[in-house]
């Protein structure tokens, strides 16, 4: 690759939600998810976000499950992607996600560089947690 070329950040992370999505315990959580999603696409430095024609990725598959929901996204930089994840509204959804999922033992988040304009797939997120889970990357089972 040329050492011209632009990069952007990539990040995903998976969730396992304690209940079905349609159920009473997570109507708060859908009910912000368009408007959370819309402040994303917004937020200076969002590039661009995982989503299926009805607007999230709720129903996108990850690691083989249906169980599991994943949220990707790029961002210009990592500055962009921390003023929004914890100085906009996005924090209030974050200060409720235990009451809306289940612990994850392993790594369930990844951030890597992509060259500028490239999307990745969801198999790459999946290939990046999953390089995270292996001893080798220094996180075990429960460590954390």
């Amino acid at each position: 690759m040329d050492a011209r070329t632009r990069w952007e950040l990539a990040q995903v992370n998976i969730a396992r939600p304690i209940e079905p999505l349609d159920s009473p315990l997570l109507v708060e959580f859908m009910a912000a998810l368009a408007p959370i999603n819309a402040l994303a696409d917004s937020a200076p430095g969002f590039v661009w976000r995982l989503q299926t024609d009805g607007g999230d990725a709720t129903s996108i598959p990850v690691f083989g499950s249906t169980e599991l929901i994943v949220n990707m996204s790029v961002w210009r930089d990592l500055e962009s992607l921390r003023n929004f994840v914890f100085k906009t509204g996005h924090v209030g959804v974050m200060r409720r996600r235990r009451s809306w999922f289940a612990p994850m033992v392993d790594a369930c988040t990844a951030l890597w560089w992509v060259p500028a304009g490239v999307r990745p797939t969801v198999a790459e997120a999946e290939r990046r947690i999953t390089s995270l889970r292996s001893p080798a990357a220094g996180f075990t089972r429960g460590a954390w």
